[in-house]
């Protein structure tokens, strides 16, 4: 038994120790805003937050988050000290209309939270070294936009 807090609830999951954090989420806790991309870390669609760090799930054991905070897509914006730059975060994402397909917005949006969280005035060379997720759609350029007003956001305070 495996117990961690995920979007504020308690979790207790009856899984292998080395079950990927990514499975238990969708697959024993229901929760499937968080993505599968490939299965070795490389391109961020798993991302989530692990007591605020941004970590790639389809590589993290369950029993690492034991005792831990996870924040999904799901609750990024609801709960912990992170909340108020999620929604900044969300916020410029819409305004940008960033998405095309969506499918690695989740990843994307949770990493750029974790950043923005650490750092509310990040240079190009620290986002680029923190949003290390892969975009099929190719929306690079709209991300940065919206990146740059989600930092205006959080420094004037607005969610």
């Amino acid at each position: 038994m495996t117990r961690f807090t995920v979007n504020g609830r308690p979790a207790d999951v009856d899984a292998p120790p080395d079950k990927p954090l990514l499975w238990v989420l969708r697959e024993d806790l229901g929760l499937v805003g968080t993505k599968y991309g490939c299965g070795i870390a490389a391109c961020g669609a798993c991302t989530v937050l692990v007591d605020g760090q941004a970590v790639r799930s389809c590589v993290t054991p369950v029993s690492e988050v034991a005792g831990k905070r996870v924040s999904t897509i799901e609750g990024l914006a609801e709960e912990g000290p992170q909340a108020a730059v999620a929604q900044a975060v969300q916020r410029a994402w819409i305004e940008a209309q960033v998405p095309q397909c969506g499918y690695c917005q989740p990843g994307f949006i949770t990493a750029a939270t974790a950043l923005l969280a650490q750092n509310r005035a990040p240079t190009e060379a620290e986002i680029e070294a923190a949003l290390t997720n892969l975009c099929r759609c190719g929306t690079y350029p709209a991300m940065r936009v919206a990146l740059r007003r989600a930092v205006e956001l959080t420094q004037k305070g607005q969610g």
